[in-house]
């Protein structure tokens, strides 16, 4: 039995297209159909069918793929070994967080530690939606919510805080906020409702009514910019406001929010050298690092 092919078959089964296989393997989707047209030929059954929406396992598949699930864990544990051995680390894995933490805390971290060890290249997802573990759509994913579907392994990685910020010259130039109610006077930045991709971003409808937005934005750091601008309030996560000297917190007490950060993989990949070293090196990165995910006050 080739390995290489159950390799194909497994990636296939996972992702249910082609396409998305091939990403996974990073080979072009033709090769993946080759390679499962040679198993299936030396299985003598058909492994999947083809359907519009992608490829469905038969019975034929479905009895293969613990077989070939069990090959695949002795392989890792193997692999994971040797590049202990040989204190290295080699090939792709791909990153998805949340737009915010991606680019301020984890992009320069994550570069220093891929140019540590030549042959590991890092993808570093960092978009305003939820990337999906089940699409594979990224090796890891932080996310604002634990997973609670599939066989995944997940940890708290971080709380942090959020607060409401304003420019310095925006504030010189309005009324002072020394009340919840003296929001009502001013402007604000924030997310648009109806593309919210989790509740955990929801802030504003907590403490005040907005009479005005002077922008709306499904990009944290668009409402960041729009803030350094000066044309109004927004709710950010601290460690993007508390950097910048030229935003002011307001309402310290009234406006703070609370928020984790949960991180995830599959199952079936927790014991690749590279997985595990990226894993625990984000996690080292938001607890033990200058990352300030959870400032003090």
């Amino acid at each position: 039995m080739d390995w290489d092919n159950l390799r194909y078959f497994l990636a296939l089964s996972r992702s249910g297209t082609l396409v998305n296989a091939a990403r996974m393997l990073q080979v072009d989707h033709t090769t993946v159909s080759r390679r499962i047209q040679a198993l299936e030929k030396q299985m003598g059954v058909p492994l999947f069918a083809r359907e519009a929406a992608g490829h469905r396992l038969t019975e034929a598949g479905r009895n293969l793929l613990p077989q070939a699930e069990a090959m695949e864990e002795a392989c890792l544990a193997i692999e994971s070994s040797s590049f202990a051995a040989h204190d290295g680390l080699s090939g792709v894995v791909r990153v998805g967080v949340p737009e915010g933490l991606g680019t301020r805390i984890l992009a320069v971290p994550l570069a220093r530690l891929a140019q540590q060890h030549p042959n590991l290249v890092i993808d570093l997802l960092a978009l305003p939606r939820l990337l999906h573990l089940s699409r594979r759509e990224a090796d890891i994913v932080i996310s604002l919510e634990r997973p609670t579907r599939g066989s995944v392994v997940v940890t708290k990685l971080s709380d942090y805080v959020l607060r409401l910020y304003g420019a310095r010259s925006y504030l010189a130039q309005h009324p002072p906020v020394l009340e919840v109610a003296d929001l009502q006077e001013h402007s604000f930045i924030s997310y648009v409702d109806d593309l919210l991709f989790t509740k955990q971003l929801q802030f504003l409808e907590s403490f005040v009514q907005a009479r005005h937005f002077a922008l709306r934005s499904t990009s944290v750091l668009a409402q960041y910019a729009a803030v350094q601008a000066g044309t109004g309030l927004a709710v950010l996560p601290a460690f993007i406001g508390d950097r910048d000297p030229e935003l002011q917190v307001v309402l310290p007490q009234q406006a703070r929010f609370q928020r984790t950060f949960w991180m995830s993989m599959p199952s079936e990949i927790r014991h690749m050298a590279r997985m595990q070293a990226v894993w625990e090196f984000l996690r080292d990165t938001a607890r033990h690092g200058s990352s300030g995910l959870l400032p003090g006050g």
